[in-house]
């Protein structure tokens, strides 16, 4: 089964469901609008096609978006990477994670966002 992609819709659809942000949402009228005016799509494929013969900023004041939208239902693509590491931290490491009762490679995961997160702000 292929996966979907999870679109902009999707994401805002999920986040209707909470009354504070569908009040918030209708309430900000630039966005309302903006929404409201864009065609539906019945596939990607039309979706992409729209996007390639159409100006965004005739559907979108790109200087009243928002500058880093949160969207907590997209996956993140990954990549694998191969790093060495002292057997010592490896062994750390997993027995942090067993105390958490998570995978040792999500637990390497968080810490290093924690710690690239820090290192920006």
């Amino acid at each position: 089964m292929r996966n979907k992609l999870f679109t902009y819709e999707d994401d805002l659809r999920e986040r209707l469901k909470n009354p504070a942000f569908k009040r918030a949402w209708e309430e900000s009228e630039v966005e309302y609008n903006i929404a409201k005016q864009l065609p539906k799509f019945k596939s990607e494929k039309q979706e992409r096609a729209f996007w390639l013969s159409h100006d965004s900023t005739d559907y979108i004041d790109w200087d009243e978006a928002f500058k880093n939208p949160k969207m907590p239902n997209l996956k993140p693509s990954t990549k694998s990477v191969s790093i060495r590491l002292p057997v010592s931290l490896i062994e750390s490491l997993k027995l942090l994670a067993n105390k958490r009762d998570v995978p040792y490679q999500s637990l390497l995961k968080a810490f290093l966002a924690e710690k690239v997160k820090e290192e920006y702000c």
